[in-house]
């Protein structure tokens, strides 16, 4: 049973990063002490009950929080580690009309089905199971100026990046931009293909666990992601070629600045062996408002093996 130190329940969600909102948890970093950041379902089950996206009143992607960490200031680097991520006995797949890269195959009626999870597994048909992959879709920090929005685009502080690594073993660094940091968490997956090209996963309600560590400086122009195998770099970039190559020069000034490598040596590396993809559809930059859900850039991952660290 994992354990849970602080829980933040899923009736303290919001609808944005934003440095105003007050804290509902302070907490001092590096006391291993864990926090559960408890997330909601209600726009999807109130789809299903209505049938509309029109009719739906619940708050899209909500995010549980913030936290407000000591000692935590700008420039830092906050470091997330994912402990655990609790569901209960279903998700949601769901098409939203306008959303994804199958607008013009799926009409313009929403859809939502209900997704049952039995024995570690999600049940997406009748004869097609999936083992379960939960993950955090969303989670970031407060940014300096403004509210960042829960749904899109992401941001150099976190946001929707819907990343499948973000997932129990992870630990997440964060750039710092406000006093306290001010971590919230929300939209859990049971399970996603990496990219998201429906703009939605297997949603659920659910409990991420975390810890919190905090590594004084560092200056990151954007998140990353750190797993037993690999370091994966966030880029964020529109078009999509200045993400990518955002992404890979974090990669690069990480093993030159960082790891004290020549940059001969990261190059030939990297050439080998730094792979990148696709990250969640939620683009870098605000969308139109004319046409909400259509991402502008897009956000992508540059996945460094850390064996070659290994001298």
């Amino acid at each position: 049973m994992t354990r849970i130190d602080h829980m933040l329940g899923n009736h303290l969600g919001k609808a944005g990063f934003d440095a105003s909102i007050a804290p509902e948890l302070r907490i001092a970093p590096g006391t291993g002490e864990t926090i559960g950041f408890q997330t909601s379902d209600d726009v999807f089950s109130q789809l299903h009950e209505r049938g509309s996206l029109d009719q739906v009143t619940a708050q899209i992607n909500p995010i549980t929080g913030p936290v407000y960490v000591e000692g935590a200031e700008p420039g830092d680097t906050l470091v997330v580690t994912v402990h655990d991520v609790l569901l209960g006995e279903y998700g949601w797949s769901s098409f939203l009309p306008g959303a994804g890269a199958l607008v013009n195959r799926m009409g313009d009626e929403a859809m939502v089905r209900q997704i049952p999870i039995e024995n570690g597994e999600v049940v997406l048909t009748d004869w097609v199971r999936a083992e379960l992959a939960p993950m955090i879709g969303c989670i970031g920090v407060a940014p300096a100026e403004g509210v960042g929005s829960t749904i899109m685009p992401s941001f150099t502080f976190g946001g929707n990046m819907d990343l499948t690594d973000a997932a129990p073993g992870a630990r997440i660094h964060l750039p710092v931009q406000v006093e306290g940091a001010l971590l919230s968490i929300g939209d859990i997956h049971a399970i996603m293909a990496r990219g998201e090209s429906t703009f939605v996963a297997i949603e659920a309600a659910g409990t991420a666990v975390v810890s919190i560590d905090l590594i004084k400086g560092g200056s990151l122009r954007a998140p990353r992601v750190e797993t037993e195998e690999e370091w994966i770099f966030v880029g964020l970039g529109d078009p999509v070629q200045e993400s990518i190559t955002r992404g890979y020069e974090d990669m690069f000034d990480f093993l030159v600045n960082d790891e004290g490598w020549t940059a001969d040596d990261a190059f030939v590396v990297m050439s080998a062996l730094a792979h990148s993809e696709l990250g969640g559809p939620t683009g870098s930059r605000d969308p139109d408002p004319l046409h909400p859900f259509i991402a502008n850039g897009a956000v992508t991952v540059h996945r460094l093996p850390k064996r070659v660290l290994q001298r």
